[in-house]
């Protein structure tokens, strides 16, 4: 259970103000909202189901310490990912002739190719070696943060604060990252040479998120700002 809960959590909050989230949020304008968090569902689970795989066959190839200390690295750039930001770069306007739930997944398919959840998935997978609890982990994550941001944007029209939201992400992903990268090190090079090297990520993260929030940041949507595309 404890990869099912962690990646959940780590879903819903990456989820929060991610490209796929406003694309649900704008299919929804368009089409019934039970509709477009089925068409969700399945396409995170082929999408999400492709990551585990790959995840699953990296452990199997790759000596495992290397890809938990890549996967623990990765984390900490996630978080990094998280500040920047996405956009919509036109997936809400994708048309098929197989009807909404189709519509919604085709496009949501390709637009959680390589975003920031797709890539979290396989280092969930593995961090903890459970391809069946992380896929549904980061399944219903996907559906529950995408059915909140169409309730409270598109229902209430209230809107979220973002930078709030993007904080606490960025900090939990940088969080699990360092914590991994220490668990990875510490056995295998001892306590003061591990701390080093995570002082010295520390401060390049520090730099690198303050260089994001300067120069880099993507303004994003608020909620009620996803309008019906024309």
């Amino acid at each position: 259970m404890a990869a099912f809960i962690a990646s959940f959590l780590f879903v819903v909050l990456a989820e929060m103000g991610d490209k796929t989230q406003l694309l649900a949020m704008a299919f929804a304008t368009r089409f019934k909202a039970y509709q477009v968090l089925t068409a969700v569902f399945l396409a995170t689970i082929l999408n999400h189901g492709l990551a585990v795989a790959v995840g699953h066959y990296l452990s199997v190839f790759i000596p495992l310490d290397i890809i938990s200390f890549f996967a623990a690295l990765s984390f900490i750039f996630f978080g990094l990912w998280t500040l920047r930001g996405d956009k919509l770069e036109g997936e809400e306007k994708r048309t098929s002739k197989w009807g909404p739930i189709v519509t919604v997944g085709i496009g949501f398919f390709l637009a959680e190719m390589g975003d920031k959840t797709q890539l979290a998935t396989i280092s969930l997978a593995v961090e903890y070696q459970n391809a069946f609890f992380v896929l549904m982990g980061t399944t219903v994550g996907m559906v529950v943060a995408d059915g909140f941001g169409i309730i409270v944007g598109i229902v209430l029209c209230k809107n979220i604060p973002e930078r709030t939201i993007k904080w606490i992400s960025a900090v939990i992903f940088a969080a699990f990252g360092f914590v991994g990268i220490y668990n990875t090190l510490e056995p295998r090079i001892g306590v003061a040479y591990t701390l080093t090297i995570i002082i010295g990520l520390l401060i390049l993260t520090i730099g690198a998120a303050y260089y994001l929030l300067k120069y880099k940041t993507r303004r994003q949507p608020e909620m009620c700002e996803v309008k019906e595309p024309e």
